[in-house]
């Protein structure tokens, strides 16, 4: 069995938002940070905060050993763009009911509300494309 990394899960109540060809998919104030050794930081929203809705589910399936098996969604040609685990692996059941964002060949942006004393300085931008 391969050497478990670290996995950390955080609670994260600053607003994260996911875009991707213009369209809104994910609004929350209630992700899980996930950090896992090796791989950038992932949000998981809520379902009920994503547009489930302009998502299909894809025939790519994965496994990983320390939060078990994956599903992948689609947003038309943007192939695999989302993912969840709807059966994680004890200690990881928090995954449960959410879905991430990502992907290496689309372009991801994720924002945070900051609290800045200028309203026009108040969106903090980050490009998640890897």
């Amino acid at each position: 069995m391969p050497h478990a990394p670290r996995i950390e899960l955080h609670p994260f109540s600053q607003r994260v938002q996911v875009h991707v060809d213009g369209k809104l998919l994910a609004d929350s104030t209630q992700t899980l940070e996930l950090r896992e050794t090796g791989y950038p930081p992932r949000h998981y929203f809520p379902r009920e905060d994503a547009r489930m809705d302009l998502l299909t589910t894809s025939e790519t399936t994965t496994h990983c050993p320390f939060k078990g098996d994956m599903v992948y969604c689609s947003l038309g040609e943007n192939q695999d763009i989302a993912w969840s685990y709807e059966q994680p692996i004890e200690g990881m059941e928090t995954l449960a009911g959410r879905v991430a964002f990502g992907g290496e060949e689309n372009e991801f942006w994720i924002c945070s509300l900051m609290e800045i004393n200028s309203p026009k300085e108040s969106w903090a931008w980050k490009n998640m494309a890897g």
